[in-house]
């Protein structure tokens, strides 16, 4: 199969024609083959990982500042870090890091009087800490995390569009194509969370993707054993790579709590997914079967297994007797461990009812916040960090990272996705209606708290929504190359637009790139890389 082969695959395959059926296997229609080399499908992926590694580690320690809320991460992933939950810091710690002084928190009598109320469980602060113990305290050392994470997410993202497409071609500029995303860049190199939830909810898809294909690997295999089946299928058991998507989907949560909308969708998309699957290897009753065999253990996996996630990331917490509203004076005056147990247990949701007040009465203005209509066309980012240097050789100069997303790769998703639509409903590919879903699950939610709880929201909450806007395009710009068997001159033409896509994102970027890395240039280079004046 040639590397830009690029199959249609139906939500639910329909019956094929004798001729056809006789020469394809059910296996080969329920699961098409991957394309070309096993070798060149890692390859491929590692190549541009790396070079989207090196985007985001080159000054990784530029600018040597705090940047917008590293203020916060920073130092509340270093308290984790050394004491397993965030502590009080005292004032201008922030000068006191990067003078290299790490002793940044405040000594009180009694150690519950210097927690620190923080409004986000702990996993991406763990990750971020982890960076510091080993790199320092430093901007390299608090970034670290981040951008390995970023980096690891366009090998993900390639791999996971490779199966889905079976191209590694294709696979292959989803990665390019993600590595070259300003908002993906910039997050990668600041210490924020939400790189993490994008990884997490991004592995966690790959994950269930990959189940899918074993699921109908071991159908297909199944139903071609048999002359007789019965009307509902087999019981398929234990399914590892769901319980892998169960995993990094509380990893997801355990970073931030706007990861709970994409398991609600993935619930539904790999329900979906075994829905087609026993009506693909023509079971009587395959809907009844899904509910009967397939409903309740997909609940446990990627409902149930994320909320254990979640509260194990919190394991510091249970542990320290310095944490935020730990009461752990009460937890163990009982003398035994089942009062230990029950009374931290009720500490532990009285705080998490209090972050979950915070977050829905979390109005105050801000001057880059936006709103979730205005995300796809970037009409509002967020300037992370902002200086006028003297002396820069020009008689006035702008330092910045813009937290923004490119302009070309964005703008191309909102036609990609609308083509998603069209393409889902005029021919089921499970492949559209799964990008679609994912996209929805990181974007529709926002519009509630915007316009019921009016709350203060940023570009960059989208961030976990940018590996399906890529998806999107890459599956247009398969469709517009077309199958293998296609006639030539419209793979040509198709190739042609395809490429001139790439192109031009490309360009974009690196038009962008001084003011996301943080470079040094005269503010009329600046001022011109502004698209909008709502850029400024």
């Amino acid at each position: 199969m040639a590397v830009t082969d690029f199959p249609y695959q139906a939500f639910e395959e329909p019956d094929q024609g004798p001729s056809t059926a006789s020469q394809v296997s059910l296996r080969d229609r329920l699961v098409p083959p991957m394309p070309g080399s096993a070798l060149w499908g890692w390859i491929g992926p590692i190549i541009v990982a790396v070079f989207g590694a090196v985007l985001r580690f080159t000054r990784l320690g530029t600018p040597h500042s705090v940047v917008f809320d590293e203020t916060y991460y920073a130092k509340d992933s270093w308290a984790i870090a050394k004491y397993g939950v965030e502590r009080q810091f005292v004032d201008g710690a922030d000068k006191l890091m990067l003078s290299g002084n790490a002793n940044i928190f405040k000594t009180c009598q009694q150690v519950d009087q210097c927690a620190n109320y923080v409004v986000h469980p702990p996993l991406g602060k763990w990750l971020i800490g982890l960076g510091e113990m080993i790199f320092g305290l430093d901007p390299f050392g608090w970034r670290f995390a981040t951008a390995l994470i970023g980096s690891l997410s366009i090998l993900i993202l390639a791999r996971v569009a490779r199966r889905m497409t079976r191209s590694t071609l294709l696979g292959c500029l989803a990665g390019f194509l993600l590595s070259l995303d300003g908002l993906h860049f910039v997050l990668s190199r600041t210490a924020l969370l939400d790189i993490f939830v994008m990884f997490w909810v991004l592995a966690g898809f790959a994950c269930l993707v990959v189940d899918r294909d074993r699921t109908r690997e071991r159908l297909a295999v199944w139903r071609e054993s048999r002359e007789d089946v019965d009307e509902f299928g087999p019981s398929l058991g234990l399914r590892p790579w769901r319980l892998a998507a169960g995993l990094c989907l509380g990893a997801a949560v355990a970073s931030k709590w706007t990861a709970v909308f994409f398991i609600i969708g993935f619930l539904l998309l790999t329900i979906f997914w075994d829905f087609g699957a026993r009506r693909a290897v023509g079971l009587r009753r395959p809907y009844a079967g899904a509910f009967a065999r397939d409903v309740t253990p997909a609940a446990g996996w990627v409902a149930v297994v994320p909320g254990l996630v979640y509260v194990l990331s919190f394991t510091g917490w249970f542990l320290s007797d310095k944490g935020y509203g730990r009461n752990w004076a009460e937890a163990t005056s009982g003398g035994n461990p089942l009062h230990f147990v029950f009374s931290s247990l009720h500490s532990w949701f009285t705080y998490q009812f209090q972050v979950l007040s915070f977050h829905e009465g979390l109005d105050a203005t801000h001057p880059y916040q936006s709103q979730p209509w205005q995300w796809p066309l970037l009409l509002r980012p967020v300037a992370f960090f902002y200086e006028s240097p003297k002396n820069c050789g020009a008689s006035s100069c702008s330092w910045a990272v813009l937290g923004t997303g490119t302009p070309a790769i964005w703008f191309g998703a909102v036609a990609a996705l609308i083509a998603m639509i069209a393409w889902y409903v005029s021919t089921r590919d499970w492949r559209a209606g799964a990008v679609l879903l994912a996209y929805a699950a990181g974007w529709l939610p926002w519009f509630y708290f915007a316009i019921v709880n009016h709350r203060t929201m940023f570009l960059f909450y989208a961030l976990p929504m940018v590996p399906f806007m890529v998806l999107a395009i890459v599956l247009a710009c398969g469709l517009m190359i077309g199958r293998g068997d296609a006639r030539p001159a419209r793979r040509v033409v198709g190739t042609v637009f395809a490429g001139g896509f790439v192109l031009l994102a490309l360009v974009n970027f690196w038009w962008l790139y001084p003011i996301l890395s943080a470079q040094i240039v005269p503010y009329d280079v600046w001022h011109a890389r502004m698209l909008f004046p709502s850029w400024i």
